[in-house]
């Protein structure tokens, strides 16, 4: 090959070279660019039970989690499983027990720290097996404390800088796999929704002016412990199967276990509308997926999410 004819090969390849770069490295007219580094870490959430009888309520700091979930336990009541990493705030409760459904719940997480105020021995076993860092009060004693304005056992509150949880590191929704973004096409035009366990009852009425879904609970509106009103900006009804476990409380009532683990179908809520979707977990070890009527993942509205466990 002569000289001149090895100096076209090399331009062409620089340029082939360059307009690879190039399109790594995006463009300047505003389209997407592609990601040429490492994935950010993962979320370190920190994931807190949290009581939720009247006697419990209002909550502190709840209104901070990045994902509020919400089950089903004895006696029909219910129970919160609220999971933090964007914001943590100073104190966290009140505190309760832990139940074979969070730990479920948990694998979709990338080994979260669990703080709860115990659980029965025969679930003891469970949760150490589990991939996720244990911590009731006997394990961090100076991370709890009681309130001496209510009684036991609504009193139980945890301080997260007493833990050796590092923050700041992303949105647990994002270590889910949920993506905030606008919403899909679709979707029906809804003011709000309720859901009803045995004994206990959950609304959410969609605020234009907030832009959020303001949370009740038993008829009432839930508020936070400085006055403020529980709200969400997206609101999951994720129909599950309820099932009897192996475990019961003191009382002797059989404890449910809502299965996260399958399929099954969803409403989700964002800025006044509803769309039906179809929620999906393989593993559980893999994090539930939603998709939408057309094929589509659904996209969530930024900021707080609850995912409550509908019985089917």
């Amino acid at each position: 090959m002569s000289t001149s004819g090895t100096k076209r090969s090399a331009a062409a390849a620089l340029a082939v070279l360059t307009l690879v770069i190039t399109a790594a490295c995006g463009s300047s007219g505003g389209g997407e660019t592609s990601p040429t580094t490492a994935p950010a870490p993962r979320a370190a959430v920190l994931a807190v039970k949290i009581d939720n009888v009247p006697a419990a309520r209002p909550p502190t700091g709840l209104e901070k989690a990045d994902v509020v979930y919400v089950e089903q336990v004895e006696a029909g009541l219910s129970r919160i499983l609220a999971a933090y990493s964007s914001d943590v705030p100073s104190a966290i409760g009140p505190v309760r027990s832990a139940r074979e459904t969070d730990l479920e719940l948990l694998r979709q997480f990338d080994e979260p720290t669990l703080a709860y105020s115990g659980a029965q021995a025969a679930l003891r076993p469970s949760i150490e097996a589990a991939p996720l860092d244990a911590l009731p009060p006997s394990k961090a004693p100076h991370a709890y404390f009681r309130n001496g304005d209510r009684a036991a056992p609504h009193n139980l509150y945890l301080r997260p800088g007493g833990i050796p949880h590092p923050t700041g590191r992303g949105n647990a929704a994002e270590d889910l796999g949920l993506r905030f973004a606008a919403p899909p096409p679709g979707g029906t035009p809804v003011s709000g929704r309720t859901v009803s366990y045995p004994s206990a009852r959950f609304t959410f009425t969609w605020s234009a002016n907030g832009g959020q879904w303001l949370v009740g609970m038993d008829g009432a509106p839930s508020r936070t412990a400085s006055g403020g009103r529980l709200g969400a900006a997206t609101v999951v009804l994720q129909e599950v199967d309820v099932q009897d476990s192996r475990f019961h409380d003191r009382g002797g009532n059989t404890s449910p276990f809502s299965a996260t683990v399958g399929s099954g179908s969803a409403a989700v809520l964002r800025e006044g509308r509803s769309y039906d979707v179809t929620w999906e977990r393989d593993t559980a070890g893999s994090a539930t997926s939603f998709t939408t009527e057309d094929g589509r993942p659904m996209t969530f509205a930024t900021g707080q999410i609850w995912i409550v466990l509908v019985p089917k």
